[in-house]
């Protein structure tokens, strides 16, 4: 379900821009629908409060719980069932945050990354991505998201843009608060300035040689560091708000001095924050974290040079929770009965 085929079918039982409103509010932030409101302007339409049960139904349906993992740095991570039996990984974060994903499996192919080994299976729904949000919020509080799961959002980009816009207006989320993540595709660059909701953008670095970099990512859109650092500045210029470069600390890949020393060449005196998050191990790949005293030294150094950098630990590492293991150990077992009672509504 796209949410510009939700709001035409709300105009369809009769719905004006007041109705439609709350009913994309108390979705998008699990409020009430309290259909006995006494303002005769916010009163919906009959034909719409008959098609609700239905229709809540159909909203409840598109992303389900199917299990949840807690982790011991306060995450939680979510297997999340669609309608066609497919499943995706959320992550609630600490500091009311979720991580959603964009697409089920992902095309880039990152070679560090257990989603990509899956190739992509199809595109998720605006609703979808929506949903993984409101199913979040059931769970707790939700005041920042990350589009930054299973998938690229720049695959994606019609449907990511206009779940976006969704949460940047009815779902009540801070513009600055919805980070956009991409490997890095002109497309983003191009549309991401146009909307009405302008997010915040991370932009998959990871090494600062385009060889290596073409290595690591094999189907990601050939943008050379540089220039990809020079258009994620025009952006951050644009709207305000720092890019975001993320690095997976590879050991013996990407945590060279020889790096470093490139880093801070391309990003001292930008608008930038750099991410640097040790590999989350994903048996069988091939890769492996470096130790966290190395890890804080590149750190240490690139705030030496004044480059705001954050070294932050993956989420849930406590129980193999990388992007897509949750989702591949799943396919391994005989699927369980998904509870039906998870709704995202408290009331109607």
């Amino acid at each position: 379900m796209r949410i510009e085929n939700l709001r035409q079918h709300l105009r369809g039982l009769g719905a004006k821009p007041c109705h439609e409103q709350r009913v994309l509010r108390a979705w998008t932030q699990v409020r009430s629908l309290d259909t006995r409101h006494r303002r005769a302007e916010d009163f919906l339409p009959l034909a719409l409060r008959n098609a609700l049960p239905g229709l809540i139904a159909d909203l409840n349906g598109l992303a389900r719980l199917a299990s949840e993992h807690p982790a011991e740095d306060g995450s939680a991570r979510l297997l999340v069932a669609l309608a066609d039996g497919q499943t995706v990984e959320s992550v609630l974060l600490p500091r009311e945050g979720v991580c959603v994903s964009t697409q089920v499996g992902c095309a880039v192919g990152c070679l560090f990354c257990m989603t990509g080994q899956s190739g992509l299976i199809r595109q998720l729904s605006s609703g979808e991505i929506v949903a993984q949000v409101a199913l979040a919020r059931t769970r707790r509080k939700v005041r920042r998201v990350v589009f930054m799961g299973m998938g690229e959002p720049a695959h994606n980009l019609d449907n990511v843009l206009e779940a976006i816009d969704l949460l940047g207006t009815s779902g009540a989320i801070g513009h600055k608060n919805l980070v956009f993540s991409t490997v890095g595709d002109r497309r983003v660059f191009e549309r991401l300035p146009s909307g009405v909701v302008k997010p915040a953008l991370a932009l998959s670095l990871h090494t600062t040689r385009a060889d290596l970099r073409a290595h690591l990512l094999p189907k990601a859109q050939r943008i050379d560091p540089e220039e990809l650092i020079e258009l994620g500045e025009g952006y951050a210029r644009a709207t305000g708000y720092p890019i975001q470069y993320q690095w997976t600390l590879l050991r013996g890949v990407n945590d060279s001095d020889a790096e470093l020393d490139g880093i801070i060449r391309l990003l001292q005196g930008k608008y930038a924050m750099m991410n640097f998050i040790p590999y989350n191990s994903n048996e069988g790949l091939g890769f492996a974290r470096p130790s966290w005293q190395r890890a804080a030294e590149m750190a240490g150094r690139l705030h030496q040079c004044g480059i705001l950098t954050r070294l932050r630990d993956s989420a849930g590492q406590d129980i193999d929770g990388g992007c897509g293991q949750l989702r591949a150990r799943a396919a391994l077992l005989k699927p369980e009965k998904i509870p039906a009672d998870q709704s995202v509504y408290q009331s109607v």
